[in-house]
């Protein structure tokens, strides 16, 4: 019998991640997926900053911004004309050291994560299905089919359903996906195109025609063309070809094809499941929540709820917390994946709608006042942060306390540039950390040292009061680097108590980790 830490089922970015993470804590992990290979098309396309500032907790950043592409601003069509160009770079620079939109196509990502996860040891064992599974209460039985045909059982003390929209493991714990699908079927074509919209930005056609948008990728004349079709050619999607779809707003973006390289059609839902976690069984990614592609979000967030379950299921694995944390992992990542179907909705019906007042709204109303409104700081950076996931936050939740100024537990620490370095250098450690901006007292340097965990101090700037950070507080940070506490005193007893409370120990699960 194969045994393992945690089980994971299916090997898209999400189960990748939360193997990834996992392994780079000591845990034990078994990675399963019922294809043959990875895939080589994909609609997932945009990483969005915050991903990427999660990401360098594993060194992956780097390579992403080296093997994609990052597209500088946004364009909206209409008639055929550009009506308004939004910069990103204007936008989020004082905001995230990654003020783009990174376009990393999923295949290529999955190919990058599979490469790291083998350089931990572990291999995706393809052409293996789960055929079922029983939690006992204290350890799981899954019983799979590997590619030989026969069936073996596995035990682990978790199981991980990262098995998409379709998953079996949601459905063995009968667990309810309610929502609904949209009308409209949506394409996606790779394609080597020509013209004015194949410039290394995002353009997007707010017209009467179906809806277009064109994601520049990283070889050169190379585009994703992304649509809807909305009239009968939408009653049988199977039988669509790139030839069928409207070529009208096509022709509105000045998109010149030369060569399709594929092209396939797929319906667009959003649901979002009644609970994400059962005993020992959780649900991630699109096995918990689908939604509109409006603001490229999909695949960002399930890699999200991946790192926010890793350091959980790892601190109780290892004896360092109670097993009540993970209840933390469902009430986290529930509240955010239904406020985001919630904005995606509202984007995509307005993107897709049909009918005179929608048409009025798309070609006058918003080439007019998008313009005017991301002329406005506090606009610019409602838009930045809400479309980057910069602006998540676990406020009001279990593992959040305090707040000091704008900052509160549970918010994502403010980026802070200073010369060639930032304070976000120190959170690629994989573990419990406080910083302090300005000078703290010896009894916390002592508390920190006892319970090993790393006080990182920086010299007052200017710029930390503008990011809002407040002067000799400390700010207890996560291991996926939210700020779990601020803290105005310098009272090693507020962080004693913090943990106390919530049955943790600071400790990092892998002590082996060293602070960079």
């Amino acid at each position: 019998m194969n045994c393992s830490d945690v089980l994971i089922i299916g090997a898209g970015p999400t189960g990748l991640v939360l193997a990834l993470w996992l392994r780079r804590q000591g845990v034990k992990v078994r990675i399963i997926d019922k294809t043959p290979g990875p895939g080589t098309t994909s609609r997932a396309l945009a990483v969005q900053a915050r991903t990427l500032e999660l990401y360098r907790q594993l060194d992956l950043t780097r390579a992403i911004v080296e093997r994609g592409h990052h597209v500088p601003a946004v364009n909206l069509w209409v008639k055929g004309e550009r009506a308004a160009h939004l910069p990103f770079n204007a936008i989020g620079e004082d905001l995230t050291p990654y003020p783009f939109l990174q376009i990393f196509p999923q295949d290529e990502h999955e190919q990058l994560l599979i490469e790291r996860l083998a350089l931990q040891g572990v291999e995706v064992e393809r052409n293996t299905e789960l055929l079922a599974f029983t939690d006992h209460g204290h350890l799981i039985n899954a019983r799979l089919r590997g590619p030989d045909g026969r069936e073996e059982h596995c035990q682990a003390f978790y199981l991980a359903g990262c098995d998409g929209a379709r998953s079996t493991v949601r459905k063995t714990l009968g667990t309810s996906f309610p929502g609904g699908t949209y009308q409209q079927v949506f394409y996606v074509a790779d394609v080597q195109a020509s013209g004015p919209s194949i410039d290394g930005q995002l353009h997007v056609d707010l017209d009467d025609a179906d809806f277009l948008a064109v994601f520049p990728l990283a070889q050169s004349g190379r585009a994703r063309l992304i649509g809807t079709v909305r009239d009968e050619r939408a009653e049988h999607p199977e039988n669509l070809r790139f030839e069928d779809v409207s070529q009208r707003a096509m022709r509105q973006l000045k998109v010149e094809v030369a060569q399709v390289n594929w092209f396939s059609t797929y319906k667009v839902h959003h649901r979002v499941a009644e609970q994400f976690r059962t005993g020992r069984v959780f649900l991630l990614g699109d096995a918990a929540h689908v939604h509109s592609p409006a603001g490229g979000q999909g695949m960002n967030t399930g890699i999200g709820d991946a790192i926010n379950l890793a350091w959980k299921l790892a601190a109780v694995l290892s004896g360092k917390s109670a097993e009540r944390l993970l209840e933390t992992y469902a009430t986290e990542r529930m509240e955010f994946a239904r406020r985001l179907v919630a904005t995606t909705d509202r984007v995509f019906s307005f993107a897709t709608a049909d009918g005179p007042v929608a048409y009025l709204a798309r070609t006058r109303l918003a080439p007019l006042l998008l313009p005017k409104i991301a002329a406005f700081d506090s606009a610019r950076e409602f838009l930045f942060r809400t479309v980057s996931q910069i602006t998540l936050n676990y406020r009001g939740m279990p593992l959040s306390a305090g707040g000091v100024g704008p900052v509160h537990g549970g918010d994502r620490l403010p980026w802070v540039r200073d010369g060639e370095h930032d304070n976000f250098d120190s959170l690629e450690y994989l573990g419990w950390q406080v910083h302090v901006y300005g000078v703290t007292s010896d009894a916390l340097r002592d508390w920190c040292t006892a319970h090993q965990v790393p006080l990182r101090t920086f010299d007052w700037r200017p710029a930390h009061a503008a990011a809002g950070l407040a002067r000799n507080a400390f700010y207890l940070l996560r291991p996926d680097t939210y700020v779990a506490l601020a803290e105005r005193s310098a009272d090693p007893r507020v962080l004693e108590r913090y943990f106390r409370e919530r049955e943790i120990s600071p400790q990092s699960a892998a002590p082996s980790l060293k602070p960079r």
